[in-house]
């Protein structure tokens, strides 16, 4: 079992979070409501994802919830892109945060696995 709290992409998925969470208080009342969901439960899922792969035993399991995480992270990064394009609201911080979070996600992957898994970003 490895410890996740202390895991670099772990932590880094945290602060995605937090910062995701600035983010949807500056949608208005009456807007945006199903991107506010979309938003708030894809960012939780990023470090959920790479908390319940730390418990797997065998770096096959790690490696399916690394692509969840990784997956979920690119629906994020989708999200922010249609807050910025449909509400005017700027999120380049965290979209910045996200890119960085996959590059590291993928990284992190390429060690666990025999072959390299490409991803160009």
């Amino acid at each position: 079992m490895r410890n996740f709290s202390e895991s670099n992409i772990w932590l880094k998925g945290t602060e995605i979070v937090n910062d995701d969470y600035t983010v949807l208080p500056k949608f208005p009342d009456y807007k945006g409501f199903g991107l506010l969901t979309q938003l708030s439960q894809t960012a939780v899922t990023m470090p959920s994802n790479i908390a319940e792969g730390s418990v797997k035993s065998g770096n096959r399991d790690m490696e399916r919830e690394l692509e969840f995480s990784l997956g979920a992270s690119y629906e994020l990064e989708t999200h922010h892109v249609l807050t910025c394009e449909l509400h005017g609201i700027e999120t380049d911080f965290v979209v910045n945060k996200i890119r960085e979070e996959q590059k590291v996600q993928s990284s992190f992957m390429n060690k666990l696995q025999p072959f390299p898994l490409y991803l160009s970003t």
